[in-house]
């Protein structure tokens, strides 16, 4: 039980934050305190400016409403638009750093916004096309906001999912927690179709919908998200994964600021390593990603470079130098 009243009051709001409804028994039981406790400390955030709504019935409910008040912060109207913008655009692209916590930040602080301020975010957000390195895949933020908001509300989640191999389904799931990679979001979740837990790339996921259907958690295998994430990526890794070495007529600076970093990084090689005395460097790295993908990757860092192995990734290397060759050459055949 928190008998720390400011301590609960905050638990209470960061709780009543979730863009839900939370009936009265429920906050009770997540703060372990009685209802006519929890009815109190309503009083008190309303005496403090929160607009917490409450529904009447045999449980009775209580929400935060949206657009009519912002938190204490004191953030301006541009300060609250800056931080929804710079949220939505970290989420999106999986920036490196922006974990479940900003994610989570995001759906409340969309929750309070006013009408106004929230069309200003969404007008911005539409006007602008960030520059990105193209290696991971973009998500639309909502769609990380109402996942984000079914973990912290154990709420079972539903959405359409794309395989990797195209084929289409819809999965109902209990949501246990998004992981970031830097790269790409998953999800962890319990699938309740297939009985068992499965991971989800969020940005296979379509039209995520939250039923509104309460659960409590289950037990993780692994006990920690990340773990579970890992140890399954590493399963489908070891049936494709290419171990790479490629040599580059650069220097390992000028190369590791072209390529993504979870490629690895080059290091500089000499004359007696078969360097060629203008500054070169070697590249030893391992990834389950498609051979094609790693050639274009490649090819477009503008410096000569020389593929050692694997023997599959030197003919589809030279495959695309043909394929290239072919479309910019004139028709012969005219």
């Amino acid at each position: 039980m928190t008998t720390d009243t400011p301590a609960r009051l905050l638990q209470l709001l960061s709780l009543l934050q979730t863009p839900r409804e939370w009936p009265g028994g429920e906050l009770a039981d997540r703060l372990r305190v009685s209802r006519r406790t929890v009815r109190r400390d309503i009083d008190r955030l309303r005496e403090l400016g929160y607009p917490v709504q409450a529904t009447k019935g045999s449980e009775g409910g209580y929400r935060l409403v949206a657009g009519k008040a912002m938190p204490p912060l004191v953030l301006d109207d541009e300060e609250a638009v800056a931080i929804a913008v710079g949220l939505r655009a970290g989420a999106g692209h999986a920036l490196e750093g922006v974990d479940e916590a900003s994610v989570r930040a995001l759906a409340k602080l969309e929750q309070v916004l006013p009408a106004r301020l929230r069309h200003r975010v969404s007008t911005l957000q539409a006007a602008t096309t960030p520059l990105t390195s193209g290696d991971g895949a973009s998500i639309a933020p909502e769609t990380l906001t109402v996942i984000a908001s079914t973990v912290a509300g154990q709420e079972r989640l539903r959405f359409g999912y794309r395989a990797k191999d195209g084929i289409e389904s819809r999965r109902l799931t209990e949501p246990y927690r998004l992981v970031s990679t830097g790269r790409r979001w998953y999800l962890v979740a319990y699938d309740l179709d297939r009985g068992d837990w499965r991971t989800f790339r969020v940005d296979r996921v379509s039209d995520p919908f939250a039923t509104g259907a309460r659960f409590t958690p289950r037990e993780l295998p692994t006990g920690s998200a990340a773990e579970y994430l890992r140890r399954s990526i590493h399963r489908r890794l070891d049936s494709n994964e290419y171990t790479y070495d490629v040599t580059f007529a650069a220097p390992a600076e000028w190369v590791a600021a072209r390529l993504p970093a979870w490629l690895g990084r080059p290091e500089d090689i000499g004359d007696d390593d078969g360097g060629d005395g203008g500054g070169s460097c070697r590249l030893r790295t391992s990834t389950s990603d498609p051979l094609e993908w790693v050639a274009m990757r490649l090819a477009l860092l503008g410096c000569e470079f020389t593929v050692r192995e694997p023997v599959a990734l030197t003919e589809c290397v030279r495959e695309l130098g043909g394929r290239l060759a072919r479309a910019g050459a004139p028709d012969l055949q005219g």
